[in-house]
Formats: structure tokens, C-alpha cells, sequence
């Protein structure tokens, strides 16, 4: 038995209400650029809408002009989404709450997940909608993922309940001794000020 590797996110299709709603939320409130669209090739009564999440991968809506919008949430079920996360950069998080509250969206107001910030919403559809932003950037030629799976370590080491600032340090410390050479043959912390 073998696996089958994936490398990353191809693409999310979200079953949308009509096309104007879709282009108005995923560009208009999200910035993503509608890239293109064409029918669904499994149904001929729907359009299939494509977008830009801003890393070159897809979010894609199938729509129909005879469904309209329901906000109501979709069900927490198992094998049901339950929400959508979206990376935004320290700024614009920054500004997420004005903007929001611009428009008339609720929202959640900023959380606090310790390795990272986030803020809640509903897209039109009632999808909850997240947007992340790290609290870190990992060293060069480590990954957002390098930084949080070592973290995790070191707050299991420590028996902490979460990762938080100072997981973060550590790792990323830890992953620039191993990746990095070297003319030193002790890394060890010192005081020059001594």
C-alpha cells in the first residue's frame, strides 16, 4: 500500500447563490481577482467563477442565477467545512476591523491564537470566513509550517497548554543552528557586554 503525496492546495470550490454575489464578496470585500470563468462542465446550468487568493492557487464558485443567498450557517456536521482561512499581512489585519465594520459585517473582533491573530466573519452565503495573519516569519529556507511543527515540539517539551511568543523564538532559533553552517564550533548563547 502507498500513499498518494499531495504538495499543497490545487483548489477550494464553494457552491455560490448567483454570479453577482460571488464576484462582489470574493473580489469586492476580499480582493481576490476574478480571473476567468466558463460553465460547469458536470452541469450545464451553472457557471464555474474563478479567483486569485493572492498565492496563484484557486478559489473557485460554482453559480446559478435561479439560487439565491442563505445566510443562515452552513451545518457542523463531521465532513462538513468549517470555516475558510485566508493569510493577510500585519496591516492589513491592522485595519480588518474598520474595514469590516465599514461595511456593516459582524464580525468577531481580533483573536488571539498565539502563534497567530485572527478575525471571524460570514460570507454572504453564511461560510465562515477567517482572516490569519502569522506573528512570525520563518528563517530563509524554512516554511511558516517548519516554525510551527517545531514550536509544537517545544511546547510539548515544556508540557505548555499552546504555542505562544516564546515557542516561536525557540523554534525559529533551533531551525537556523540546524539549517545554517557554521565557522563556530560552540553556538551557545554568550554576553559580549560582560
Amino acid at each position: 500500500m502507498r500513499k498518494l503525496q499531495v504538495q499543497g492546495v490545487h483548489h477550494i470550490t464553494i457552491t455560490g447563490a448567483d454570479r453577482r454575489t460571488s464576484i462582489d464578496f470574493w473580489e469586492g470585500v476580499l480582493g481576490m481577482p476574478f480571473l476567468f470563468e466558463q460553465p460547469n462542465l458536470d452541469n450545464p446550468d451553472e457557471g464555474h467563477l474563478y479567483f486569485d487568493p493572492g498565492d496563484g492557487r484557486l478559489i473557485t464558485v460554482f453559480t446559478n442565477e435561479g439560487r439565491k443567498a442563505d445566510t443562515r450557517p452552513p451545518p457542523a456536521r463531521p465532513g462538513h467545512v468549517h470555516h475558510l482561512a485566508f493569510a493577510v499581512s500585519r496591516s492589513t489585519f491592522a485595519q480588518a476591523v474598520e474595514r469590516l465594520d465599514e461595511r456593516g459585517i459582524a464580525h468577531s473582533g481580533p483573536k488571539d491564537r498565539g502563534f497567530m491573530d485572527s478575525i471571524y466573519f460570514r460570507e454572504p452565503l453564511g461560510l465562515l470566513i477567517e482572516l490569519a495573519c502569522y506573528r512570525f516569519e520563518p528563517p530563509a529556507g524554512a516554511s511558516h509550517a517548519d516554525v510551527l511543527h517545531e514550536a509544537h515540539r517545544i511546547r510539548v517539551e515544556r508540557q505548555d497548554r499552546a504555542i505562544g511568543d516564546t515557542h516561536l523564538v525557540d523554534a525559529i532559533e533551533r531551525l537556523v543552528e540546524h539549517g545554517r553552517s557554521s565557522l563556530s564550533s560552540d553556538r551557545a548563547p554568550r554576553n559580549p557586554y560582560a
